[in-house]
């Protein structure tokens, strides 16, 4: 891996992206300390996603009981 100064990566910055782009790595220095690397980035991987309505997985169903009207000391707690 090779080691450029920033002012070599603010003034090739063109040249060193395309050599980035070919494969190759650079760690970018300040004097002789490094404090950053310019490699290529990793192509993010694309899921592809469900449509509205479609179902993911198992469908789920309601209980009946689901729909069942509350005990009426229930409601009356809720003032109804």
């Amino acid at each position: 891996m090779e080691t450029i100064t920033t002012h070599e990566a603010k003034t090739h910055l063109s040249r060193y992206l395309a050599e980035v782009e070919k494969g190759r790595e650079f760690v970018i220095a300040r004097g002789k300390t490094p404090v950053a690397m310019l490699v290529p980035m990793t192509k993010a991987r694309h899921l592809p996603r469900p449509k509205v309505g479609d179902i993911e997985g198992e469908p789920f169903e309601f209980p009946l009981s689901a729909f069942a009207p509350l005990p009426k000391g229930e409601l009356e707690k809720w003032g109804l």
